[in-house]
């Protein structure tokens, strides 16, 4: 059997997207998948079972990209396509099925439209792959002890928590569990760094950004007690991972893009969804918030 899925070009939206993922391999164990998506998202299949092909579409004008795509898979007889870009890849493919996600925003969560391709309610929960080469590189990088993440970048500036309260909350948390050590998560390209600076020089502070894959950046993760993010890629990779995750919203839709995880939560500035802005956002709630989830009784049995 063979199964093609089309996913996103972004990272947020194709981490969403592995919890249907997840479920067809489940459903379909002796499958042979072949996954298209773009570029900054290729890396979080590296590791995902009865994976056959990636496929990366770099975007091109006059959307040949899905041309080139066509190309890849039309002497393959697909016994499922699932396209969730909205294209017509499913009717110029041999296919015995057919499952698309129109594309647009629309209303609700976004990991319930995705579940809603193959009907599915409750929606599947984003996962993430690794292995052990990737907790390797995890300990390796982090060392021993107990880990708070903090991911301070976001794909524009009007997302992103101003630094100097991610500093004010890492004072309020080192207070608190002054056993913890900090990692700081941000992606590559000189821009996620410099907008990481402020609070990669918090002293001790552990520079785990930039440099790795996807998945060495998830294994990280799993060894963390809590991730504190803005609205991105990293965010929903953190509750995919399936940690504490509190994601921080201003500018964007957390009734569309909260993150999905079985320890995730959010908290959003003050003013309409999506237009509020990330500075009135005071470090006080977000402390709050996140001491109450370090002290939850699953982390304190952690101890």
């Amino acid at each position: 059997m063979r199964i093609l899925f089309i996913t996103a070009t972004r990272l947020g939206d194709a981490v969403i997207s592995t919890g249907l993922l997840d479920y067809l391999l489940h459903a379909h164990p002796r499958a042979r998948f072949t996954v298209a998506c773009g570029p900054v998202a290729a890396g979080l299949f590296q590791r995902m079972p009865q994976l056959e092909r990636l496929i990366v579409m770099t975007k091109k004008r006059h959307d040949l990209h899905w041309l080139a795509l066509w190309k890849e898979c039309v002497r393959t007889r697909w016994d499922l396509v699932v396209d969730l870009r909205g294209s017509a890849m499913g009717f110029v493919l041999r296919s015995r099925a057919f499952r698309v996600m129109r594309g647009g925003r629309r209303a609700g969560r976004r990991v319930a439209h995705v579940g809603d391709v193959l009907s599915l309610s409750p929606p599947p929960m984003p996962v993430v792959w690794t292995d052990e080469s990737d907790r390797a590189t995890a300990r390796k990088v982090l060392g021993d002890g107990r880990f708070v993440a903090f991911g301070p970048t976001a794909n524009w500036a009007g997302k992103a928590w101003p630094a100097e309260n991610f500093i004010a909350l890492w004072r309020r948390i080192s207070a608190v569990f002054p056993e913890r050590k900090l990692v700081v998560l941000y992606g590559p390209g000189a821009q996620e760094k410099r907008m990481a600076a402020p609070v990669l020089a918090i002293p001790g502070a552990i520079d785990a950004g930039g440099r790795f894959t996807l998945v060495q950046t998830a294994a990280m993760l799993q060894r963390c007690d809590l991730f504190v993010g803005n609205d991105s890629g990293l965010m929903h990779l953190a509750a995919a991972a399936g940690i504490p995750t509190l994601g921080l919203f201003g500018p964007s839709r957390v009734s569309e893009y909260a993150p999905s995880g079985p320890y995730a939560q959010w908290i959003v500035a003050p003013g309409p969804e999506g237009h509020a802005p990330m500075a009135g956002l005071a470090p006080d709630p977000v402390a709050e918030r996140a001491l109450a989830m370090l002290t939850d009784g699953k982390m304190e049995a952690a101890e």
